[in-house]
């Protein structure tokens, strides 16, 4: 599945290995060293959970708020101590060029909204779908502009710290933002539709770093995921429940035992792993609760087909689109026309044309 394929893995950090060694010397080391640095008691900040497999293999899970400097200090802090074999966020491939963009190219992306990407929008989710995500990514201008923050903060430090731990690999472990969006919409009525649509567009609250911080503590954000229940549960269960489903699948598959680099044993010895998570803080005790069963995620992962009223919305909003653009593009056109045909030159030169037809 490529949403289990990592962006790049993590070189070794080859500073201190001898030169002229053979390749497998080099990796022992490098290995040796990686085991000194993980700690038999990690001091780990209070967002960290850490369960177990069967197997097991230890995960460690980093609950965070997505606009939040300690945040990433806990991130950095948890990867530094555990020293982990995987690094699991929470990012799809659709999603995955924020890793590499700076803060202030993602502060100046994040606060503009524009044609361009609704358009995109469209063309990879539908209509409906791109629509949706464009307000949700309205939500998300409206706090980098209150908080002067690009999100995905954490994730980056993740990937920048992964990178540098000998042997660790880095995972995309969300579902593809497009089969969300998609089941989201599906799941909601049309008047549900116009309800969300119409709360998003009047997001006007002003946030503080104060309250983002709050959404670390899980009875805040249980508080703020009833009340969101209570009065879209399908939605809810497409956007959250659905996810956590997917997280913790992609946290077991990355727990799985490991081989040892290198080793001379046939066939190669294998041992638990460590993971660290990086997802936000709301998925946590959904990720808790899944742990402990069997996850299939072939069902979260099919697109019910649109139904009558979605599809004849869907032309609606496509004839205005497209109809509002055709007359903005005659009114300039026609303005255009008129401003050329007032210049004294364009006038001059009509006029001898008409001469000399005559």
């Amino acid at each position: 599945m490529s949403a289990t394929e990592p962006p790049e893995n993590g070189p070794p950090d080859s500073s201190d290995v001898p030169h002229g060694i053979s390749d497998a010397d080099a990796f022992r080391i490098l290995w040796e060293m990686k085991m000194k640095k993980r700690q038999r008691q990690p001091s780990l900040p209070e967002t960290v959970t850490q369960l177990t497999t069967e197997e097991g293999s230890k995960v460690y899970i980093v609950g965070t708020a997505h606009f939040s400097d300690s945040s990433k200090q806990d991130v950095v802090k948890t990867i530094q101590e555990v020293q982990p074999d995987v690094v699991v966020v929470e990012l799809c491939q659709y999603r995955v060029s924020m890793l590499k963009m700076d803060e202030e190219t993602l502060l100046k992306e994040a606060k503009e909204i524009n044609l361009e990407k609704l358009h995109q929008a469209i063309k990879q989710n539908g209509v409906m779908s791109g629509l949706m995500q464009m307000l949700l990514l309205k939500v998300s201008a409206h706090i980098t502009q209150q908080l002067g923050m690009a999100p995905g903060g954490e994730f980056r430090e993740a990937f920048k710290e992964a990178s540098k731990v000998p042997f660790c690999k880095f995972h995309l472990g969300d579902r593809p933002i497009p089969v969300t969006f998609k089941r989201a919409i599906a799941a909601l009525s049309f008047w549900q539709k116009l309800k969300l649509a119409w709360g998003l567009c009047s997001l006007s609250d002003p946030i503080s770093e104060d309250d983002v911080e709050k959404c670390k503590q899980k009875d805040l954000l249980e508080q703020m995921m009833a009340e969101m229940i209570g009065e879209f549960p399908d939605l809810h269960r497409t956007i959250v429940s659905e996810r956590d489903l997917y997280l913790t699948y992609m946290l077991k598959q990355a727990a799985k035992r490991i081989e040892l680099p290198c080793t001379s044993e046939k066939p190669r010895k294998s041992i638990p792993s460590i993971v660290v998570g990086v997802v936000g803080m709301g998925h946590v005790p959904g990720i808790e609760k899944n742990w402990v069963n069997d996850v299939n995620i072939h069902e979260i992962m099919s697109v019910p087909p649109p139904s009558t009223l979605n599809k004849i919305v869907t032309i609606a909003v496509k004839v205005t689109f497209f109809g509002l653009l055709g007359y903005g593009c005659y009114c300039i056109s026609k303005r255009t026309v008129r401003m050329i045909l007032s210049v004294p030159a364009t006038q001059y030169c009509l006029q001898r044309l008409n001469r000399m037809s005559l």
